[in-house]
Formats: structure tokens, sequence, C-alpha cells
């Protein structure tokens, strides 16, 4: 009965994470950019970040966290600070990456674009996308929260099994993501290299301005 239930949470928590990981948003847009630029190894790397703040945040949530994300003032914090860094993301790809070209399938950076690098590590920039994304922190204060509150029944068991459901479905379409476009790159020509990384920049502008939207909206009521 307990192992029953046990896999019940697992696989619960797998359905409701992988349908939210197929959604498109700055997590995958940043994937794309860093596999290309990296390859393979930085969409694992990317949720091995994305995995540990969610090892912190449902630690908080265990302790009584839910409330303090629901709250208007910490989604309009969040939602402005999300704006500010996603633009700031998406500026350095648009300045500095849509100028790179590929070569023999390694990227070669402009001399003078921050000594040849850009940006953060996969697994830093991992947590702080994911953090900068109102929408990640407000998925986890209601549906995520719901999901984790049936596995507490199970105890410190049911809640690892929660978490590790969790970020399998992470792990497996985000790695999957990374192969693909990583395997494609030594068919890419520097054109089409180029434009894949403006179409990023350009979206993660939108989600930018959505995000800083959202926060002075809910800031100002």
């Amino acid at each position: 009965m307990i192992f029953l239930s046990g896999m019940k949470i697992f696989f619960s928590a797998f359905g409701v994470a992988f349908s939210g990981a197929l959604m498109p948003g700055p997590l995958l847009t940043v994937n794309i950019k860093e596999s290309l630029k990296r390859g393979f190894w930085a969409g694992p790397q990317l949720i091995l970040g994305h995995a540990l703040l969610e090892g912190v945040l449902i630690t908080g949530l265990v302790l009584g966290l839910g409330g303090l994300l629901k709250a208007e003032l910490s989604q309009g914090i969040i939602s402005v600070f999300g704006g500010v860094f996603l633009f700031w993301m998406a500026w350095g790809m648009l300045r500095y990456e849509g100028s790179g070209e590929l070569s023999g399938g390694k990227e070669e950076i402009p001399e003078g674009t921050h000594g040849g690098k850009s940006g953060l590590p996969p697994v830093v920039a991992g947590a702080v996308v994911s953090l900068s994304n109102p929408y990640w922190t407000l998925w986890w204060a209601t549906l995520g929260r719901g999901v984790l509150v049936q596995a507490e029944k199970l105890g410190i068991i049911g809640v690892l099994l929660f978490f590790f459901g969790h970020i399998l479905a992470d792990f497996l379409w985000y790695s999957a993501v990374s192969f693909v476009v990583s395997s494609g790159k030594k068919w890419l020509t520097p054109k089409i290299y180029r434009s894949i990384i403006i179409f990023c920049g350009l979206f993660l502008i939108y989600l930018a301005v959505d995000f800083f939207r959202l926060g002075l909206k809910t800031l100002w009521l």
C-alpha cells in the first residue's frame, strides 16, 4: 500500500512537471542558447542548478513558505527582478552572441567580447533564470504546493519521491532538447546560428517586458 502510494506520488510529480517543462519559457530559451555554445552537457548543468534551487524551495514549502510566495509583494518584487535579469541576458545574446560564428562545430566569439566568454556558468544560470521567473514561483505556491501536500502524507520518503519525480521530468526534457540542438550544431551555418540566437534574445526581451509589467502592476495595486 505504501509502495503504491509512493509510486503514485512519483509519477504524479513526473507528469505535472513534464507538462510544465514542455511550455516555452526563459529556461528553455537559455538551454537552447547554451547548448549551441557549450554542447550537450549545458542542458544537464542547467537542470542541476534548477534542481538545487527547487530542493531549497521544497524544503521551504514543507516548513511553511507557501504563504510568503503567494504574497503580492513577493510576486511583484520577483517579477520586476526577473524582468531586469532577463533583459540583461537578452542584451548579452543580441550584443555578443549574435555576432558569433560557428567554425568546425565550435563557436568563435569575436575579440573584445568579455574575453571570449559571456553570461553565467550553466549551473548558476539554471538557478537564477528559474528564480527570476514569477510564473515558476506562482506555480510552486499553488499547483506544486498542492501536489507536495499529498506527498507529505508519506513523510520524508514521499517528499523525496515527489522531488525526484519532478526533477527527472525536467532532466529528461531539457537533456533531450540539449542533445538535439548540440548534435545539429555541425550543420548550422553562421547565418542560421545568428538567427537562432537573435530569436532567443528577442523572446527573452518579450518575457522581460511581460515580467516587468506584471511586477509593476502588482506593486502599484
